[in-house]
């Protein structure tokens, strides 16, 4: 009975208008990624997928997208994956190939990504929880792949630790300290600044590249606020982190240059062409508003601007 129905997406709708982006989104699939010589990665993934949309159609197929989706996925798992991002690319060209009157796929994947380390003063085994942020986007000129990760850590604002060494020093020269030890003292004993559980977005968009170890984007993330943050810590991890922070205090914007410079010196091996996107948001503890970075940019534009060839970016307000 269903063959005789009318295919009423391929109809032209009442208002001829293209739509750049038609899909579905929060698609559940289980992604397993295969490692040399240890046991896969297994990924509980949330996918969305688009494509354009002439004016002339009335709707896109969505069965055919699920269509697409399933069977990606099941190839995925049964054959070896070892990057997300090539899963989204994979996703996007079928798209693309099934859908004969679309010109652009984009595919998206989140997932939550469970890593083991250890504490960085009692060097307890302990595990901390990224989000692996994946996508592709497959047009008749090739596709594109992204990776990158959200990670959270911990900043100490410069502004109110300022104001706390101001006030020690004139504590303690108050008190008949002599200053030169003031200031050593100061120098050797970081004063207490506000701090912020930081959240950092780091992703890189590559077209025909060498592959990006999605460890390091998590490195660089995570070293450009004030100090890790760690799922379980004893006291003496405790007092290191809170030491490294106040001895490390970032302004948002701060992050994102350190995540700037970090990738410069990471990713070395990409070419100028590939895209940077870093991102920057820290929850305020003292104030009811939260502050907030971001920069995109080509790599070759950063590499300029940290060798001071490149033209200077405003620091954000």
């Amino acid at each position: 009975m269903s063959h005789g129905l009318p295919d009423v997406q391929a109809s032209r709708p009442d208002v001829t208008v293209g739509l750049n982006r038609v899909g579905v989104t929060d698609v559940e699939k289980r992604v397993s990624l295969s490692r040399s010589g240890d046991c896969p990665v297994v990924l509980m993934a949330t996918f969305s997928v688009y494509v354009d949309l002439p004016g002339w159609r009335k709707g896109a197929d969505m069965s055919r997208n699920m269509e697409v989706i399933d069977e990606t996925i099941e190839a995925a798992v049964r054959q070896p994956a070892y990057r997300t991002e090539e899963v989204c690319g994979d996703v996007a060209e079928r798209l693309l190939e099934k859908h004969e009157y679309t010109s652009r796929a984009e595919v998206s994947m989140d997932a939550d990504l469970v890593l083991d380390e250890q504490t960085p003063a009692t060097e307890r085994p302990t595990q901390h929880t990224v989000t692996v942020k994946a996508g592709a986007t497959a047009t008749e000129e090739g596709t594109t792949e992204e990776i990158g990760a959200e990670v959270t850590g911990m900043t100490v604002c410069p502004c109110s630790q300022g104001m706390s060494a101001a006030r020690a020093r004139e504590t303690l020269l108050g008190l008949g300290v002599e200053e030169e030890i003031v200031e050593r003292f100061l120098e050797e004993l970081p004063q207490p600044g506000h701090a912020q559980r930081g959240h950092a977005t780091l992703a890189v968009e590559s077209k025909g590249e060498p592959e990006i170890d999605l460890l390091d984007v998590i490195d660089v993330a995570r070293d450009a606020m004030s100090a890790r943050i760690y799922n379980f810590a004893k006291r003496p991890d405790e007092d290191y982190m809170t030491h490294r922070s106040h001895a490390n205090a970032k302004f948002v914007e701060d992050c994102v240059r350190d995540m700037a410079a970090g990738c410069v010196a990471r990713l070395e091996a990409l070419s100028d062409e590939a895209v940077v996107y870093m991102e920057q948001s820290n929850d305020e503890s003292i104030h009811q508003h939260n502050a907030h970075a971001e920069r995109v940019a080509t790599l070759g534009t950063l590499r300029e601007e940290l060798n001071g060839d490149g033209e200077p970016v405003p620091a954000a307000d």
